[in-house]
């Protein structure tokens, strides 16, 4: 029995980057062997075992072969005399296919070092084009590893694979896993524009492809194209380090831009209300989290509304923050406005722009939640009001704190 540290483990420790897991690779052991050793099983599909001390997942040197459609279409033969060049002909990129034995000694049989050094993505052998994931997995790694290329071939073979039709078996959860790792990476255009050169992105999701070569105001977007505003926005998004649900509303902000009446171009009057449509759309197909599609939801909607907030008045506010379930939900908003200035900001030139309706809108949610609701609505009750009555009473009280707010605030533009 021996064992091998195995994929990213080995390609992180290369390049000098952090790592969290390490997997293991075991050959030449039964199950058996597995479980007298100590070891406790873990999954259904292969055996995959924890070691007893550490916890490290360990799983048996493994082949599979393609038996079906989609990624699940596999049949696993995991035996003792399956080598560890066997296990790792079977894996995605040659940077993914190296082991390292516990001594440190390199074990590359597929050239993943000398790839690594290139800065080159490469699939390992024509077997990549068995498992659909796979396209979705490589976008991701180009997001990770910003100054990584594609090798033609590794191209070729994925754009086969969209015209195959492979994708259209992918299950809803795995494309949104691969996709919500994707949009966390450094660089969150790549994946999407890797996608959309092989042909997938036209698949799996439709409503973002459509939004490249749709004109925008060029006095409000330099860069004109609503997909390249999109791109812009999600790496605004990556460099502000925002959590997944912000750079998820990035994402869906402007889809009903894809769906524009011509005669009305490049203006996009009443987009918002088809952004949420359609969003809502691609929610339901993916099975997105609850966080995230209830974020995008919002700031579909209300992203203009923010924008302009600066105009608005101290009644305008308290609707906007009502829209928005602000005074419930405080730090959601925190996320929508987040989500805000990723538009605002990525727009050609406009990278470092100032957006003061962040701390204007933050500051009006801090006068509106001062207000002791409660004391208000005794007072009102006291005072022979009832029902919708009193919560206009409270509204009221809000709206004077916002406007002794701003009357007030020392800060421009508050």
């Amino acid at each position: 029995m021996q064992r091998f540290i195995v994929g990213g483990a080995v390609r992180d420790r290369l390049l000098g980057l952090p790592q969290t897991d390490t997997d293991w690779v075991v050959v030449g052991a039964t199950p058996q062997q597995m479980l007298d050793a100590g070891f406790r099983p873990v999954g259904a599909d292969f055996p995959v075992f924890l070691h007893p001390g550490s916890g490290e997942e360990h799983a048996l040197a493994r082949t599979e072969r393609k038996s079906g459609r989609g990624y699940r279409g596999f049949v696993v033969h995991a035996a003792p005399d399956v080598t560890l060049e066997d296990d790792l002909r079977r894996r995605d990129l040659t940077i993914n296919a190296m082991a390292m034995r516990e001594d440190g000694t390199l074990v590359d049989p597929w050239g993943g070092e000398r790839d690594l050094r290139a800065r080159v993505l490469r699939h390992v052998s024509p077997a990549f084009v068995e498992d659909p994931v796979r396209v979705l997995r490589v976008a991701r790694f180009a997001a990770r590893f910003t100054d990584f290329t594609l090798a033609p071939e590794t191209l070729a073979l994925m754009r086969r694979m969209v015209e195959a039709g492979e994708l259209d078996h992918l299950v809803p959860e795995r494309v949104w896993q691969e996709l919500s790792r994707g949009l966390m990476e450094r660089q969150p255009s790549r994946m999407f524009g890797l996608l959309r050169e092989c042909g997938a992105l036209a698949v799996l999701l439709p409503e973002v492809e459509r939004l490249w070569g749709v004109p925008q105001p060029a006095a409000h977007h330099p860069e004109i194209d609503t997909g390249v505003h999109l791109m812009l926005v999600l790496d605004c998004a990556a460099r502000l380090q925002a959590p997944l649900p912000v750079r998820f509303a990035c994402l869906g902000h402007d889809l009903g831009k894809g769906e524009t009446p011509a005669e009305i171009l490049p203006r996009h009057l009443g987009h918002e209300q088809r952004s949420a449509a359609l969003l809502r759309g691609v929610c339901e197909r993916l099975k997105v989290p609850n966080d995230c599609a209830q974020l995008g939801d919002v700031v579909a909607r209300e992203h203009g509304n923010v924008h302009r907030s600066g105009e608005f008045g101290a009644k305008a506010l308290l609707r906007l923050l009502e829209r928005c379930d602000a005074l419930r939900r405080p730090e959601r908003f925190e996320q929508l406005l987040l989500a805000c200035e990723c538009d605002a900001r990525g727009r050609a030139g406009r990278e470092d722009a100032a957006y003061p309706q962040r701390a204007r809108l933050l500051a009006v949610l801090g006068w509106a939640r001062g207000i002791d609701a409660r004391a208000v609505a005794s007072e009102a009750a006291a005072r022979g009001l009832k029902g919708p009555a009193i919560g206009d009473a409270v509204a009221q009280a809000r709206v004077g704190a916002i406007e002794v707010g701003l009357a007030g605030s020392p800060t421009p533009g508050l």
